[in-house]
């Protein structure tokens, strides 16, 4: 009896092998174009509608799929959350790792994993990063009618800023800045959003907002050209064209250690708007997403949809993007110490 149990047992292992070998040879042999063709990738973006990151991803949803083989349909999916760390820890935890779904985050994410961050649930050089559509300069301004012109006037004057999510952006830029160098931000939390936060502006509820370049262009084309709003001071590695005259918040320090940290924060901005994928996901996938995303950058139809809603294009390839990433995490242990320091980890 015992060995007749054997046998069958073996029998019925034999039988379901059969099926399972050519299914995953099947699977295997599957051509790209095979594979895409009649699917719908998700676009997942960590951020409400309305802001510069919900414009990037959507612009690019909308264009990709024609240059990924077998022409998908890429549907946008909003999910905001902890300054975007929830869209990220569902597609490195729960999104399927098979190249159907892609993402934007917010930049600060790899620096955030390495600050031990709570509730980061990811690796981030684990994710396959798919390609830079645009730097993400960041600034913090007031209305012109707020009695504030300079940074150094903050040394003197506290500033209500409008902010979401503390792990967001819009709130670690002038938090840290506030921390290294004494610039009197108040942050009042609690906005949706950008398009919030700035409307908090006009309204008198609120001074000022720190948020990126993009979105005051998208948003309120007339603020910078008709001097409504003051920029005090941007977050970048190189000055931005268009405000040639605001110190970058590195060129603050009073230090060589404050510059570091500055400089560290800042570096988030070169990530920038970026779409990335799942890990574990089949290379020759990653590849021709890769491509696609390249082709995108420069379909005609996508820089003139970006040109006319006012946002700006310098991508930055997959590839490349990677090495960004990795470099980030590879920050001397001394240094991360002193960021964790004055970091908004909560």
């Amino acid at each position: 009896m015992v060995l007749y149990g054997f046998r069958r047992r073996c029998a019925v292992t034999a039988i379901s092998l059969a099926f399972v070998v050519p299914s995953m040879a099947q699977a295997q042999s599957q051509s790209i174009e095979e594979f895409y063709r009649g699917k719908q990738l998700s676009m997942i973006i960590g951020y409400p509608t309305g802001g510069s990151n919900d414009i990037y991803a959507r612009t690019v949803a909308r264009h990709i799929g024609k240059h990924i083989p077998g022409k998908p349909t890429v549907i946008p999916r909003n999910m905001p959350g902890g300054g975007s760390l929830v869209a990220a820890n569902h597609v490195f935890n729960v999104a399927p790792k098979d190249g159907t779904t892609l993402s934007l985050i917010a930049p600060t994410i790899p620096l955030e994993e390495r600050l031990g961050v709570p509730n980061v649930k990811l690796k981030t050089a684990e994710f396959n990063w798919i390609g830079r559509v645009a730097p993400s300069v960041n600034m913090t301004f007031v209305m012109a009618t707020v009695p504030v012109k300079t940074i150094q006037d903050t040394f003197k004057r506290e500033i209500l800023l409008g902010a979401s999510a503390r792990s967001s952006t819009v709130a670690i830029y002038p938090a840290v800045l506030s921390n290294v160098i004494g610039a009197k931000f108040k942050l009042v939390m609690g906005y949706r959003s950008s398009t919030a936060s700035m409307l908090a502006m006009e309204r008198g509820e609120v001074e000022g907002h720190s948020t990126s370049l993009e979105v005051v262009r998208a948003t309120h084309p007339e603020w910078l050209p008709e001097k409504k709003i003051t920029p005090l001071v941007q977050y970048a590695l190189k000055r931005h064209p268009e405000l040639p005259e605001v110190p970058m918040s590195w060129e603050l320090a009073q230090s060589d250690a404050d510059r570091q940290i500055l400089r560290i924060v800042a570096s988030a901005t070169e990530v920038g708007k970026m779409i990335l994928s799942t890990p574990d996901t089949p290379a020759d996938r990653i590849q021709a997403l890769r491509r696609a995303f390249d082709a995108t950058m420069q379909d005609a139809a996508f820089q003139a949809e970006l040109k006319a809603q006012r946002v700006e294009l310098r991508p930055l390839p997959g590839e490349e993007l990677q090495k960004l990433v990795l470099e980030l995490g590879s920050v001397s242990p001394a240094i991360v110490d002193k960021v964790k320091a004055i970091y908004p980890l909560n």
